[in-house]
């Protein structure tokens, strides 16, 4: 994708899917459910944490459903559902964040899937008509929010900087910082039919973990050499050998058992999810969604596969922690799904994946006990990730507001926004925006027919 189709229209946002995509949508949203109710995973990285208690019987499935709803609610009809509505492609807030939700809150096992496919129907049969409908309105901010592509886009390919900055200083920040705009000019000038900030990000991320590699193994070298000293003044080199001993092993040993004991179930998931990144009709991302639309999968690609170092500590330690996996697993399917050129092969490569990651998880557990800067590395990652799509999304809101209402739509779509942070984020930062813009031009199709707003020409 040419940097100049960045801000370009996304195009066609219809969301009637064929059959074979609208049956994939409520199987998997089924499963999905299925999953969540057994406790064996769940999307959302917040409601994890939770799920020990509920696996041990020290809360109650209602008290649980109750944290999922708070922690998702907001990610779904603020963030979700507007992304699938004005980009024509599905997300995990939409598809996953309520069967999380619909799974915990089955008092019965056989309930759940019957719940998750209840909502995979109103997905894939209810989206399109409120799509058409929203089109049809004098006032047609589903088109005004695809001004949100551009700066999602853009501003995206600076998270590697910020992480870099964080961790490592402004000296080495300020050098990535060169290098990626360096690298995103010479993209748009020398290959203008590849997304600019594709080279980029890569460049910025290997950038990041070259430095946090380094700065491990310089502290693993110091400390053995001063066990070496201890060792060679007297002391006991049994206690030097313990120190290299993982203290989280014996810890994470119950819950990587029990995953594993489930691993049919993981391989039919991971080959439900790449089967539904591989129809196109699914970005796991909001830069993502953007790419999807475009048509440019090699570049959604690249993008949910940097976004996979930031997520796959997190989603290893606080699965072996609590004994519930990631329902996209580390989210490896989404890139390969997006490339894979036919259905079988993204069903077999889906549960090949998921059957390594369940599998590794121990493996992977025990690696990042020993490289503390890559673990650190990876929660600067997923900051800064949020960093620059906050500022992205809501600058793209402004963005659509001015080109829906100009300065009332600025005014209504703005103050919704600093009035959700001023009564203390009733709807989360990353969602208040794209929430503003549909509740927004709501106000200015009221106020065109009662005759008080005349729609922006192209609005």
């Amino acid at each position: 994708m040419s940097g100049n189709l960045a801000a370009a229209a996304v195009g066609s946002t219809d969301l009637s899917l064929s059959l074979p995509q609208q049956l994939t949508v409520i199987v998997l949203c089924a499963l999905t459910a299925f999953i969540s109710h057994l406790a064996l995973a769940v999307f959302n990285d917040g409601v994890r944490p939770f799920m020990l208690d509920f696996i041990q019987g020290r809360t109650t499935r209602s008290a649980t459903t109750a944290v999922s709803f708070g922690l998702s609610a907001g990610f779904i009809f603020g963030l979700g559902a507007p992304m699938a509505l004005s980009t024509g492609v599905l997300n995990p807030w939409l598809v996953f964040l309520p069967t999380d939700i619909l799974g915990i809150l089955s008092p019965k096992k056989w309930l759940a899937p019957i719940l998750g496919a209840a909502w995979g129907a109103v997905i894939v049969f209810g989206l399109n008509g409120a799509n058409s409908l929203a089109h049809d309105l004098p006032v047609d901010f589903l088109t005004a929010m695809q001004q949100m592509s551009t700066p999602i886009l853009f501003l995206f390919t600076l998270f590697p900087v910020l992480a870099i900055t964080k961790q490592f200083g402004r000296v080495r920040g300020a050098i990535a910082g060169v290098v990626e705009l360096a690298l995103v000019v010479a993209t748009m000038k020398l290959w203008p039919n590849v997304f600019a900030g594709a080279i980029a990000m890569a460049v910025g991320v290997l950038m990041l973990i070259a430095f946090a590699v380094s700065k491990d193994l310089r502290e693993r070298k110091a400390e053995r050499a001063e066990l070496a000293e201890r060792v060679a003044n007297g002391g006991s080199a049994a206690e030097a050998e313990s120190s290299d001993d993982d203290p989280m092993a014996s810890l994470f040993s119950a819950s990587a058992t029990r995953l594993r004991k489930h691993l049919p179930l993981f391989m039919l998931l991971g080959a439900g999810v790449c089967l539904l990144a591989q129809m196109h009709i699914f970005g796991g991302g909001e830069a993502t969604s953007f790419l999807i639309a475009k048509g440019d999968y090699s570049g959604a690609a690249q993008v949910d596969f940097y976004r996979v170092f930031g997520f796959v500590p997190l989603i290893a330690t606080t699965a072996l922690a609590s004994g519930a996996y990631g329902i996209a697993g580390f989210t490896l399917v989404y890139p390969i799904g997006y490339l894979l050129p036919n259905p079988w092969l993204a069903l077999i490569c889906g549960a090949v994946v998921f059957a390594v990651e369940v599998l590794a998880l121990s493996w992977i557990g025990r690696v990042l006990g020993r490289l503390p800067s890559v673990r650190d590395s990876s929660e600067h990652l997923r900051g800064a990730i949020s960093d620059s799509l906050q500022l992205a999304i809501l600058f793209g809101s402004l963005m659509a507001a001015n080109a829906m209402g100009g300065g009332l739509g600025i005014l209504i779509v703005g103050g919704l926004y600093l009035l959700n942070e001023a009564m203390g984020r009733v709807v989360v930062r990353m969602a208040a925006a794209p929430a503003a813009v549909i509740v927004g031009g709501t106000a200015l199709n009221v106020l065109y027919w009662l005759d008080l707003f005349t729609p922006v020409k192209g609005g």
